[in-house]
């Protein structure tokens, strides 16, 4: 696929420029597709964000040059994009749990992070159900938490949200769905910059409505977008599948690809919606 191949030459450039400043803006020139797009893809066919890959292959590096070449601290610091000798040995430190001048020694343990590329797996060529719709600017009301940004599997932060909601709001919030996606809604929105090293998101457990905002609720303003929205039977495992599907079959196949925008999960009973924000490519 394309997509894909684009994504390894972007990987590819990525690595020449390891001990350089890396042009996000040439990243994705190379991959052919928006940053956003890019950095998304990222996350979620890896499993880490863009930003901890390239910590963790500089941070490998690294060692290497410690271990091998026998550089001074500083050098290999300052080489890597690291202003102090202190700052390096704390990143270098939580990575491979020793510091740079007992990775020297014989005898420790290091860790190697290796180049990723990605490809594409055929298995058993499953359908995908999806519409594109094309959507006014609409707004969620909900109630709403800054968690931790977690690529794949299940968000604490988020199961915790579930299992503290009272019925009392839950219904109130129910009680506001009167636009489509209907009835509670998941949105993740207003994600941090993947450079950063600790990503961060949005969440509201939410309603899709044109009514008032209580005050103990909080709304959010959802501009005029297209939507690639996938229909999902079965339950929570069916649903993370099928997301994982979308970034790892279906943008890679398709004509479009992710543009800046919120994330919506809607289900009820044993049906689910996943609304994904698009653009042709």
């Amino acid at each position: 696929m394309d997509s894909l191949t684009n994504m390894n030459r972007a990987i590819s450039y990525i690595e020449e420029h390891l001990v350089h400043d890396i042009d996000f803006q040439e990243v994705s020139r190379i991959a052919q597709c928006s940053e956003y797009h890019f950095k998304r893809m990222f996350s979620f066919l890896a499993g880490v964000s863009l930003s901890e890959y390239i910590r963790r292959r500089r941070l490998t590096l690294a060692a290497f040059d410690l271990k091998d070449r026998n550089e001074k601290v500083i050098d290999v610091a300052m080489k890597y994009g690291y202003h102090s000798p202190d700052a390096f040995t704390r990143a270098f430190q939580s990575l491979h749990g020793v510091t740079p001048t007992e990775a020297r020694q014989h005898g420790h343990s290091l860790k190697a992070f290796p180049k990723m590329t990605f490809q594409l797996t055929i298995k058993g060529g499953t359908e995908m159900n999806y519409r594109i719709e094309h959507k006014e600017a609409f707004k969620v009301v909900g109630w709403k938490k800054r968690v931790a940004l977690v690529p794949t599997g299940t968000n604490p932060d988020i199961s915790e949200m579930w299992e503290t909601i009272s019925d009392e709001t839950y219904a109130q919030i129910e009680e506001l769905s009167d636009v489509k996606p209907r009835g509670i809604i998941n949105v993740c929105t207003n994600f941090s910059d993947e450079r950063s090293q600790d990503g961060e998101l949005d969440y509201f457990i939410a309603a899709a409505t044109t009514k008032p905002c209580p005050d103990n609720l909080e709304e959010l303003e959802i501009q005029q977008h297209t939507w690639a929205v996938f229909e999902v039977e079965g339950d929570w495992d069916n649903v993370q599948e099928t997301w994982s599907r979308i970034y790892s079959e279906w943008f890679p196949s398709s004509t479009y690809e992710h543009v800046e925008g919120p994330e919506i999960l809607a289900s009820k009973a044993n049906q689910s919606e996943i609304w994904m924000t698009v653009r042709k490519k």
